[in-house]
């Protein structure tokens, strides 16, 4: 099947009137890292590059602030000065060569800057930056929309097709925009109509600067999900009034940085949010964009199939496979590299200060480092254990011309992942592993499973990599031997259905997941968007202000204890930008999160604890151990000796929480050196 029968909307070019976009896919802006420094802009060039020769119609850089009070944090992207234009033309020019557009994002991160210089519209520090930004003066405000003008004529001179002026997300325009942040009584502040005209003077501006040629994006934060947001007629009479001043496209943007409702994580349901986009589309006459958690070109084409928008934007998608849209475009969606939305490579590096990389797609940002070209000598490589380390190496060495055959001891391939994908808000897990069913097809690895690799069966072959994985650690104290003391694969793999109380002890990644799966109903395989709603306190109709709504949790299905040996508030060491939504939604369900436990014991009554010097019983029917793993190494050593080339990889190298982040880029980088 083509693009014509799969397809259909997707890949209808987009008039804009003084040019055509050659589909509805946008590139979304995200920071990657490599804007910051003139000596990674090569990099940057290959990764764009790589994703408009994959067919992407149009893309949008990650922010550039237009002076240094705008900057994200001290020496980050910026575009104020004429030299710092030339240094862009390496990036639109390989984006050119592809044919597909690129536009610059204007970014002033406002309060969300993180350093002293800060400028906001009033003196309100955010709850998530330390840094208290000073208000601006009327003139300062004027200063600002000169810079972003000056910026955008700046990107026009740099070579590219448009700017994205950036009003959502938080920061310094939609600051402006809502009476939370906007504490003013002069021209920029007060009503609705004041607090949007420094945005709409920006748009007006920027077209002015640019000329009537140029595409001129507005990110519009259309659910702040924030007290003291925009109701929905003011969102409305932005819109109108953005585009009276001269914007060509209005970009849907969700929730700000300090919202307490997650907006892109892999718990949030696909589309969630497009009803918002479609609930403004009567309004005006400009082309909307759709965006967040949008994955797939199902998705994508049931939006605009139903006219809920006339493009979709994906960004993190195209970390995970650049070339997403030829695959789409071919009828080729099983061989997609699914975005599952776990955040772990992509935000959680970027909010680190580290560069941006994918978790299924180590390569990302990584375009002149990490390739596999054709190997010239191939080899005869035997992979044991099929979780992702092990796929993911298999894959790629055979996709560079090894004979490879990869060994399991169970049924089916995915190890830690069909684990993974059993917690309810992770079935996305699902697509990665038939991505690397698909990979394995493709790339011809011989694949027996329900067969135990051992050195006899290895002998032969010129090397092999280990990817064997973890083991559960296990516990001693009294009563670790008790039959109400079972383990985390009892209760993921379903051997034992726990009963109505129940402890956990070890609140790492795995506790957590534990946690979520027993506080909650069966996962279904598709997430219903308004229990989601629900859950979290946001209108299905977006009427409220803001988009919120008293939020209306499902009781939990246990009463859970989640406990850990160290002193700490649980769950500490989770993900950077994902922690807080699993900490927020066992609070919800009831979970009592306990740090700095000493454990006495499991006897009849239940779990013996000490708690700052205080013994208690929890009265548990249950108790789950989640106490880490331990790597499986059984094979190293007599491979070691029998001189066969080994190497380790994953949990069996490094069992610390079942990093499948390190693992696939650890397995890619083997494949690639093979």
């Amino acid at each position: 099947m083509s693009d014509a029968t799969s397809y259909p909307h997707l890949f209808a070019p987009l008039d804009l009137g003084f040019t055509t976009l050659r589909n509805r896919v946008l590139m979304g802006s995200m920071h990657t890292g490599l804007e910051d420094h003139r000596r990674d802009f090569p990099k940057l060039a290959a990764y764009f590059a790589e994703r408009a020769e994959g067919g992407v119609g149009m893309m949008v850089t990650g922010g550039f602030s237009p002076n240094l009070v705008g900057w994200l944090k001290p020496f980050a992207s910026k575009l104020s000065w004429p030299w710092e234009a030339h240094k862009h033309r390496q990036v639109t020019a390989a984006v050119h060569a592809h044919d597909a557009k690129i536009c610059l994002q204007l970014l002033h991160a406002g309060r969300y800057a993180y350093h002293p210089l800060s400028v906001s519209a009033s003196k309100l520090k955010a709850p998530i930056n330390p840094f208290t930004p000073r208000a601006l003066s009327a003139r300062g405000v004027e200063r600002q929309i000169d810079a972003f003008a000056n910026s955008a004529r700046l990107a026009r001179d740099g070579g590219y097709d448009g700017v994205e002026v950036m009003g959502s997300e938080g920061y310094l325009l939609n600051q402006f925009t809502v009476a939370r942040t906007n504490r003013r009584d002069d021209r920029w502040g007060g009503s609705a109509e004041r607090r949007m005209r420094f945005a709409v003077e920006i748009v007006r501006r920027v077209r002015e600067a640019c000329g009537p040629d140029f595409i001129v994006i507005y990110r519009l934060s259309m659910l702040d999900l924030v007290d003291g947001g925009n109701d929905w007629d003011e969102i409305l009479a932005q819109a109108k009034a953005v585009e009276a001043a001269g914007a060509t496209i209005i970009n849907t943007g969700i929730g700000w940085h300090e919202a307490r409702v997650p907006t892109i994580a892999t718990s949030v349901p696909r589309g969630a949010f497009a009803g918002v986009t479609a609930k403004l589309r009567p309004h005006v006459a400009l082309p909307l964009v759709a965006t967040n958690r949008i994955n797939m070109p199902d998705v994508a084409e049931r939006i605009l199939a139903g006219g809920g928008a006339d493009m979709v934007s994906m960004a993190r998608p195209l970390l995970a496979d650049p070339q997403w849209v030829a695959k789409a475009r071919a009828g080729k969606a099983n061989a997609i590299n699914t975005c599952i939305a776990c955040n772990q490579a992509c935000l959680d590096h970027v909010f680190q200060n580290k560069k941006a990389s994918c978790l299924v797609n180590p390569r990302a940002c990584a375009e002149t480092e990490l390739n596999y070209p054709p190997t010239p000598a191939p080899k005869r490589i035997a992979v044991v254990g099929a979780g992702p380390a092990g796929l993911a190496c298999a894959t790629i060495a055979a996709g560079r011309g090894h004979r490879v055959t990869l060994f399991d001891g169970a049924g089916e391939i995915g190890g830690q992942f069909n684990l993974a994908k059993t917690i309810p808000g992770k079935e996305e897990f699902h697509e990665t592993l038939r991505y690397f069913g698909q990979r394995i097809d493709e790339t011809g690895v011989e694949l027996r499973l329900a067969t135990t690799a051992t050195p006899g069966l290895l002998a032969g072959y010129d090397e092999v990599v280990l990817a064997t994985g973890v083991t559960p650690r296990k516990v001693d104290f009294p009563g670790h031997d008790h039959p109400k003391v079972i383990g985390y694969l009892d209760v993921l793999q379903q051997r034992v259905v726990p009963g109505a109380r129940v402890a956990i002890i070890g609140a790492g990644g795995i506790g957590f997941d534990v946690a979520e799966f027993l506080v909650q109903d069966a996962p279904s395989p598709t997430l219903d968007p308004n229990r989601w709603m629900a859950e979290w306190g946001v209108d299905p109709g977006f009427d409220a202000r803001a988009g919120l709504v008293p939020a209306r949790p499902e009781p939990p299905v246990r009463e859970l204890w989640l406990l850990q040996r160290s002193a700490g508030r649980p769950g500490a060491r989770l993900g950077k930008t994902t922690g807080w939504i699993h900490r927020a939604t066992l609070k919800a369900k009831g979970v009592k999160l306990l740090g700095g436990v000493e454990y006495l014991g499991v006897d009849d009554a239940g779990l013996r604890v000490r708690i700052d010097g205080t013994g208690s019983l929890l009265p548990v029917d249950h108790v789950v151990i989640c106490a880490g793993q331990e790597s499986r190494r059984d094979l190293l050593a007599p491979l070691q000796a029998a001189s066969v080339r080994t190497h380790v990889i994953g949990g069996a190298d490094v069992a610390a929480e079942l990093d499948a982040k390190r693992a696939i880029a650890q397995a890619a980088r083997v494949a690639a050196a093979l």
